[in-house]
């Protein structure tokens, strides 16, 4: 359980879309991401008056990545505004350094070097100074939150970008266009769901992010090809593995995220309009996707990409 545990928790980040510092600044990109013939899946909800676009979203991606696709610029033109899982202000980031520092921060924590197996301690240290933060500053952290902050440097030491990410695209375009972007979760709601997760969770995913670039980059690379290619299969087997011995984190991360925004949906579905719904890739794949809630209250989904 232990290594699906932490392959999940860093892949969580950029496949099932949750907020992380490691967006907040960029580096210098080794090759873009790129495919001969992208085609991330697009779903379509309709009825006779109203329709909803479902797209699969990858958080963070290298500088000049290639994803977009005339069947998602058309499904763009025809929506009227899109939602996202949540909305981050890169230009004004005070709100989530807010949140941060209410569920990031607590007294009394056992250093953050006792929290990782001592064999693991030399490169928990290495990070630590790479981050030019003060250690101390680490051991008022809560873990997930020391885990958010140390996967930052990981990420953008592989060239991952949250500026070049889907939904940053995606926000950029309908908001240039005059069109509303909202959320379909804030800021708190999403970071809660780490704040709650088990310690011995949070402490596989602070070992996960010490681990090599190298190893980082492995990680990342068969989500991304498979989330390129639109091959949702490849995406739930990757997830249903890495959770199977975990339930309770199906649960919280997927299952119960899942069914409300398919409480959110059906009510959407009873103002007429189209709109599109940008959430991670593996909330759109395998058992417990939002289509298949969808699809089991009667709702007509189709795949259009």
């Amino acid at each position: 359980m232990i290594d699906g545990l932490r392959r999940l928790l860093k892949r969580s980040l950029a496949a099932l879309g949750l907020v992380t510092a490691a967006s907040c600044a960029t580096t210098s990109a080794p090759a873009p991401i790129a495919a001969a013939s992208p085609r991330p899946a697009l779903w379509q909800v309709s009825d006779k008056d109203t329709t909803i676009y479902l797209f699969g979203t990858i958080h963070l991606l290298p500088k000049d990545s290639r994803w977009q696709t005339p069947a998602l610029e058309s499904a763009m033109g025809q929506s009227q505004g899109l939602f996202l899982e949540t909305i981050i202000d890169e230009a004004n980031p005070t709100e989530l350094a807010k949140v941060m520092a209410s569920l990031g921060f607590a007294q009394g924590l056992p250093p953050i070097l006792d929290r990782v197996p001592a064999a693991k301690r030399p490169l928990l240290e290495a990070a630590i100074a790479k981050s030019g933060l003060p250690r101390a500053a680490f051991d008022r952290m809560e873990t997930w939150a020391a885990a958010f902050t140390l996967l930052g440097i990981q990420f953008r030491s592989i060239g991952l970008e949250g500026g070049e990410g889907v939904e940053t695209i995606l926000k950029t375009a309908f908001r240039s266009a005059g069109k509303p972007v909202g959320q379909l979760e804030t800021n708190r709601e999403q970071l809660g769901f780490f704040d709650t997760l088990p310690e011995r969770a949070q402490r596989t995913l602070l070992e996960g992010a010490i681990d090599a670039p190298g190893d980082m980059r492995v990680h990342f690379q068969g989500m991304l090809d498979a989330w390129l290619r639109g091959d949702v299969a490849s995406i739930a087997k990757t997830f249903n593995e890495d959770l199977s011995a975990s339930p309770e984190l199906m649960d919280a991360l997927i299952r119960r995220r899942n069914e409300n925004w398919t409480d959110w949906i059906t009510q959407r579905m009873r103002e007429p309009g189209t709109i599109m719904i940008a959430v991670g890739a593996g909330h759109l794949a395998g058992n417990g996707s939002v289509q298949q809630y969808l699809q089991r209250r009667g709702m007509k989904v189709k795949r259009v990409q």
